[in-house]
This record gives C-alpha cells, sequence and structure tokens, in this order.
C-alpha cells in the first residue's frame, strides 16, 4: 500500500461541488426562516461544525446550521468570579417573555413551512432537514448566546469567553464556543503549514476506512477526532512526507490515551474545556482503539 499517496488523497478539502451544496444548504435555511414573520429581527444564523472549521471529509456529513436568539443570553461566573454577584459583570435579568420553546416551535414552523413536514426529523438537539438534488442534509440547532465569565483583568474589564447553549429536548444545557474553535483551529492550521487540518481529514478517512474493514466497533464523534488531532504539539507536524506526519499523529494520540498517559490534561479544540471530562467522558479508551488499530493499518514502527 502506497501511504504517501493515500494520505494525500485523504489531505484534500472537499470538491467545489460539495461546496457548492454547502453554500446552498445554509442558503435555503436562511431563507426559511427569514420567510417566517414571526422570527423577525430575534436570531443569528451561522455554520457550525466540521463544514466550518474546513475539517469535514465526506460528501454526507451534515452541515450544522446554528440559528441563536439573540432577545437574552445566557452566562456563568466561574473560576476568580465563582460565588460573585452577576452585577459585577454587567449582568442583569432579562424580562424579555419570549421563551425557549416559543423559539424552537417557531424555528420548527419556519422550516415545515419552507420544506414541508416529512422533510424534517425532530431530533434531541436539532430540526434536521432532508437533503435533496442540490444540498445537503442539515442539522439545524435552536442556540442561545452563552457567556462565561472567568476574572476581572488588571484594568478592571470582565475576561469574557462567548459561546452557544442549546437544550436538549430530555432536559439540561450544554456549552460550547464554536466561533473560538474557529479561530483557534485556523491559528493552528496556519502554525502548522495547513497540515493540521489536513491530518484531521486524514484521521476522519482512516477511521471510516477502519470502520468500513470492520476492525473498529466504536465511531468515534467527528469533533472528538478533531480534538485529538488539536491536542498534537505544533512541532510534530510538516515533516517531510504526509506519511511521517500521521505517524506522529498517531503515535501521540496512542501514547497520550493509554491509561497512564496525559489525557486527563487534553483540551477541547477551543480550550474551554477538559476533552476526557465533559461530553466526552468514557471515551478516552476508543480514541485510544482508533490509534492503535490506525497505528497497524499503516505499519507504524
Amino acid at each position: 500500500m502506497d501511504w504517501e499517496s493515500w494520505l494525500r488523497s485523504a489531505a484534500k478539502r472537499p470538491s467545489d461541488n460539495e461546496e457548492s451544496k454547502r453554500d446552498r444548504t445554509e442558503q435555503q435555511i436562511r431563507a426559511a426562516l427569514n420567510d417566517y414573520v414571526p422570527l423577525s429581527g430575534k436570531y443569528r444564523v451561522y455554520v457550525k461544525g466540521s463544514y466550518a472549521n474546513n475539517t469535514n471529509v465526506r460528501l454526507n456529513y451534515d452541515v450544522d446550521v446554528a440559528v441563536e436568539y439573540t432577545g437574552y443570553f445566557y452566562s456563568d461566573l466561574c473560576f476568580d468570579l465563582q460565588g460573585h454577584d452577576d452585577s459585577e459583570v454587567g449582568v442583569y435579568a432579562s424580562d424579555d417573555t419570549y421563551s425557549r420553546e416559543d423559539f424552537k416551535r417557531d424555528i420548527k414552523a419556519a422550516l415545515i413551512n419552507t420544506f414541508g413536514s416529512d422533510a424534517i426529523e425532530i431530533g434531541k438537539i436539532a430540526y434536521r432537514v432532508r437533503e435533496d438534488k442540490t444540498t445537503l442534509p442539515a442539522d439545524v440547532v435552536p442556540s442561545w448566546e452563552y457567556r462565561r465569565f472567568d476574572r476581572i483583568n488588571a484594568w478592571g474589564d470582565p475576561v469574557v469567553h462567548v459561546g452557544s447553549r442549546v437544550y436538549p429536548s430530555d432536559g439540561g444545557y450544554k456549552n460550547n464556543f464554536p466561533k473560538i474553535q474557529v479561530i483557534r483551529g485556523t491559528e493552528k492550521n496556519e502554525r502548522t503549514h495547513r497540515r493540521y487540518k489536513r491530518m484531521v481529514r486524514c484521521l476522519k478517512k482512516m477511521q471510516t476506512r477502519l470502520m468500513d474493514a470492520g476492525v473498529l466497533e466504536n465511531e468515534l464523534p467527528s469533533y472528538l477526532v478533531e480534538c485529538l488531532v488539536y491536542n498534537v504539539p505544533d512541532s510534530l507536524f510538516n515533516n517531510s512526507t504526509y506519511l511521517e506526519d500521521f505517524r506522529k499523529v498517531v503515535c501521540t494520540i496512542w501514547g497520550s490515551t493509554q491509561p497512564n498517559g496525559d489525557w486527563d490534561e487534553w483540551e477541547e479544540a477551543h480550550g474551554l474545556h477538559y476533552l476526557f471530562k465533559g461530553s466526552f467522558a468514557g471515551m478516552r479508551a476508543d480514541a485510544h482503539t482508533l490509534a492503535d488499530k490506525a497505528w497497524d493499518e499503516v505499519g507504524i514502527e
């Protein structure tokens, strides 16, 4: 097997045709929301996930479209500010009466009005819009702005990280920082001479290869794969061959995800959550297995 050629092919960005489908998908979602009067002036729309981060690898990946309410935001005071009053960072209770249920209901109605009820599948977090010949499947995610305040800096200003909060239908909520992820991913990609995102695509395609061959039982979420590669030090990228890059990426993940490795210090790509202490708690062994099987597949010595 000529692994250098395989990796160079796997590392390529999606075709122009797929990018056009992604753009049309986003445009159709925006138009559907814009045409629904009850939502007017209440939201912002942006693409997140692998398409936004330019790490998608195959045509049947969903396009994640966040529809974020702009009438109010949620917040937490953490670290140095834990236990302090919200007013210390300029946060006060909102008197907006438009509820989360109202927002979800109106998004659903807007999508059904445009695409029809048969094209919409209701999930715990998102409304899935079925693809057609010129678009990709889309997960439309009702979201709310989230702000995490960590401390007051030397100039007396609050240190805040702006993200997004979603409320699954089965209870609770999840915070994430998709825009920070895009910024940090772009910066790492530049520092590694674009090898970072190429290696993310390579590892995602390797996982698909191993799943198709029946070598792997559990498929890691796309975002987790991206985070694994993000934690590989910049100095291990940009070798003379893609194969050497891939070997160093896989070896680092393999070593760090051993039971006695430093996996508990690894972070999500946005740098604000520990990788294996939140949504991916309990998936350390699966990450190690992916690296182990990828190691065997390419014959790393």
